[in-house]
């Protein structure tokens, strides 16, 4: 009888939630960089703005990567560096992006931060607790 990873529920809670918020963040970043274009046709400098479309894509693309290898490894205790990796990359990325937000003039949110980093932070857990159970 196989048993099933301590941590494979929160490994792929949270990795389907990390596929839902790249895919947006993909999203939103296609439609930034349409944004900034019209900004740019009408002479606003736009410098800034494509910096944080940029990583804002980077972002969601490797929080759709995390969130799959998450889901796909979700059973197997031997991936779970894998994914803890991962998930780091993602709470580093978010807490990159608030960082640019707050230098861009935007302000810096104690409640955006720790929000941002739940559900990686869940997804580390999960990851942890499917090392320990190999």
């Amino acid at each position: 009888m196989e048993t099933t990873p301590k941590g494979a529920n929160f490994l792929k809670v949270c990795g389907i939630l990390m596929i839902i918020g790249g895919a947006a963040a993909i999203i939103a970043s296609i439609l930034g960089f349409a944004g900034i274009a019209l900004l740019a046709s009408l002479g606003a400098n736009s410098a800034l703005l494509t910096v944080s479309v940029i990583l804002a894509l980077v972002g969601g693309v490797i929080e759709l990567i995390a969130g799959i290898i998450g889901v796909k490894n979700c059973k197997d205790p031997s991936k779970a560096t894998t994914c803890i990796v991962w998930g780091v990359l993602v709470a580093v990325l978010t807490v990159v992006s608030l960082i640019i937000n707050s230098v861009a003039g935007g302000n810096f949110s104690v409640v955006s931060l720790i929000t941002g980093l739940i559900i990686p932070i869940l997804f580390i857990i999960g990851a942890v607790l499917n090392k320990k159970s190999a």
